[in-house]
């Protein structure tokens, strides 16, 4: 794999507790996030607290309600092994096995075992576009300008190409933007118009991917195509929410009506 942060987000430097001599504010700021991601997935949990970097009375106090949540010590230090517990989902969503003969369906399935795992982002010293979720996708980068859409696109297709010992790089560049793509699909006519999808759908298949399209040369928001049914397709696309929006908080499967909808396609054929 080309896009090895996320294995950052699975480690801690040394156990982190209230007033202990080793604590390391990114490292704290790093419990106090999953702490947050588990309370979004478990509302009666009590984890959720501040993430500032402080290990203070209350993410003391959230770490033995997530001890205690899930039948551990409660200790309220926060060592490797317990961290391995809170970032377990991206370590699933990253590392599980992924069942598939072919490319397409290996993307497909790689983009719906990031989805079960509840990939979410935070707002973090009042930025949003921020967490673990989001800088595994951004190799490391997130805040409020780091739209994240086509680092999850990339990161699924890198995972899913590795499988085969492909990189994913032979079709597109390491990239953050949809115009970037969009504009190499483009060239190397791997872009289907909106205008012919609508009245060609078979040229639309599983694993390709959709971009948004503001006006002809700028596209604002994208996602895997999992499926074709008629007028509409379904998608599972990062940094967005119910509504679409293209600055959302989450990895969704969604339904969209291509026919209603500027979508044009990038095929990922020359990868297959």
């Amino acid at each position: 794999m080309q896009k090895t942060f996320y294995k950052k987000e699975l480690l801690i430097k040394s156990p982190q507790k209230r007033k202990g001599t080793d604590n390391n504010k990114k490292d704290i700021e790093k419990i106090q996030s999953w702490l947050n991601l588990f309370a979004m997935q478990n509302p009666s949990s009590g984890t959720a607290a501040s993430i500032d970097g402080d290990f203070g009375p209350a993410t003391e106090k959230a770490v033995l309600n997530y001890q205690k949540f899930n039948a551990l010590p409660q200790t309220g230090i926060v060592d490797q092994a317990v961290f391995a517990l809170l970032s377990a989902p991206l370590k699933k969503a990253f590392e599980d096995a992924i069942a598939g003969n072919t490319l397409r369906e290996l993307i497909v399935n790689t983009a719906k075992n990031h989805l079960k795992n509840h990939p979410f982002e935070l707002v973090i010293k009042n930025q949003s576009n921020t967490g673990p979720w989001v800088r595994s996708y951004m190799d490391g980068n997130e805040g409020t300008d780091w739209f994240w859409c086509m680092g999850f696109v990339q990161a699924i297709l890198d995972q899913a190409a590795s499988i085969q010992g492909k990189n994913f790089k032979t079709l597109i560049p390491l990239t953050y933007s949809c115009d970037t793509v969009g504009t190499i699909g483009l060239q190397k006519k791997l872009l289907t118009r909106y205008q012919t999808a609508r009245t060609n759908p078979s040229l639309i298949k599983p694993g390709d991917i959709f971009l948004l399209q503001k006006t002809p040369n700028d596209w604002v928001h994208t996602g895997i195509v999992t499926a074709i049914h008629g007028d509409i397709i379904e998608t599972i696309e990062g940094n967005t929410n119910s509504d679409g929006s293209h600055n959302g908080n989450a990895v969704m499967n969604r339904i969209r009506n291509f026919k209603q909808s500027k979508i044009d396609f990038f095929s990922i054929e020359p990868l297959v």
